[in-house]
Formats: C-alpha cells, sequence, structure tokens
C-alpha cells in the first residue's frame, strides 16, 4: 500500500507580512495512522524540501497526541525535510494519494498544474484522492473526465466560512473553500463549526477540518482495503 502525501510549499499568508503553509496536526495524524497500518509513504511538496510549517498549529494549544509524537520522531522529521519535487511524482506508483490542509495549499497547490494533473490521474486511475480542511481547495480547478468540474454534483466538505471568519481569515485569502465547492457544484455539508466531519463520494474523499484528519486518514485506510 502506497501513499503519497502531497504538502503545500507556500508560506506567505496573502500580504499580511504573517507565515502559512500546512497545518501539522493534519500531516502527523494521517501520517501516522498510514504508517501504523503498515503503508509505504512518500512526501512531495511543489519545491520540494522542508514545506513550511503553519506557525499557529505549532502553538501548545494545537497539539495532539499525533503532534507530540512527531516532535520526538527524528526519522519523520527528517522524511519531512526532504520532500520529493511533485513534478516528479506519477500516479501510476501510488495507491492513494492525501492532502493535508493549513492555508498553504489555497495558494500554490489550488493553483499547480502537477498537482491538477496528479489527482485527475489518480481518479482516472480508479484510485482514491483525501484531502482535509483547506486541502480541497486543491480542488478548485480539477476536472473530471467529461470536462465538468470535478465536485460538480459529488457530495463534498471542506473549511467552513464561519471556521475561516472565526479565524479571522476570510478577507485575507484568496478563495473560501466551501463557496468554491458550492460554486464548482458540489453537494456542500458541514458539522458544527471545529466538529470532526467526513464525507465520502467515490475515489474522493474530504474532511471539514483538523478535528477531521484522522478520520479522513482511517477513511482512506478502509477504501484501500
Amino acid at each position: 500500500m502506497k501513499i503519497l502525501v502531497v504538502l503545500t510549499s507556500h508560506d506567505q499568508l496573502g500580504d499580511t507580512g504573517k507565515k502559512t503553509g500546512f497545518w501539522l496536526e493534519e500531516f502527523a495524524a494521517p501520517y501516522y495512522a498510514f504508517k501504523d497500518a503498515g503503508a509505504d509513504i512518500t512526501l512531495a511538496s511543489p519545491r520540494g524540501g522542508q514545506p513550511p510549517l503553519d506557525p499557529k498549529s505549532d502553538d501548545p494549544s494545537a497539539q495532539t497526541d499525533a503532534t507530540r509524537r512527531f516532535k520526538a520522531d527524528k526519522a519523520a522529521q527528517a522524511l519531512l525535510a526532504n520532500t520529493h519535487k511533485l513534478q516528479d511524482m506519477k500516479a501510476g506508483d501510488f495507491d492513494a494519494v492525501f492532502y493535508p490542509g493549513g492555508h498553504g495549499p489555497l495558494w500554490d497547490l489550488a493553483e499547480d498544474a502537477d498537482s491538477i494533473a496528479l489527482i485527475q490521474s489518480t481518479l482516472a486511475a480508479g484510485k482514491p484522492v483525501a484531502a482535509v480542511c483547506h486541502a480541497p481547495g486543491v480542488l478548485r480547478h480539477v476536472k473530471s473526465a467529461d470536462g465538468q468540474p470535478l465536485v460538480q454534483g459529488k457530495s463534498v466538505t471542506g473549511f467552513t466560512n464561519s471556521e475561516e471568519e472565526a479565524v479571522g481569515l476570510t478577507g485575507i485569502v484568496p478563495f473560501l473553500v466551501e463557496d468554491m465547492l458550492k460554486n464548482n457544484g458540489g453537494h456542500y455539508s458541514k458539522s458544527g463549526d471545529w466538529q470532526p466531519h467526513v464525507v465520502s463520494d467515490g475515489l474522493l474523499i474530504t474532511g471539514q477540518n483538523p478535528a477531521s484528519s484522522e478520520p479522513v486518514a482511517q477513511a482512506l485506510l478502509k477504501m484501500l482495503g
């Protein structure tokens, strides 16, 4: 079982002068779910090397068992520091693709031609793609075989407008995940703010927020059987 985890390379939070990147819990919890299930994990990002960590996800208040495990895991840290370049990854080499969130993907992965092609090829090959929190934003320009938006007519979720409002970034992000999924024809659903919520539709698995990261990973593992 080979799983490709695709992380952002983007570290600027709009023009605020603040940093962003990937959200630690949304990487760590799925990483250990996959690892403990015996998966062979490959990490990639648009630029390769160390992906930027959203500093807020490193706050003491944001720590979980999975993030604490990561902090003590030198091998996992070394793997993360040396991600492969996304352009070198081929859908045929993996059984599934997983996207952790954080605000970074809204700027780079949502617009990245290699990422779009990877998702389309993976799904076309009958393999699952999963994304959590802001990462469903990577589906923005992905098309299905008939040229329509991939999420059109599909049941999906992702970071809610009210959650974005709560973190004070509604006017900073390039687009709102909830609005984008709806505008592209997705059947969007959500749970309460910060409550776990996972939606599977065919080969596509999406999760609402950081609390959904472990359940999304488990849903992907179940799909892989």
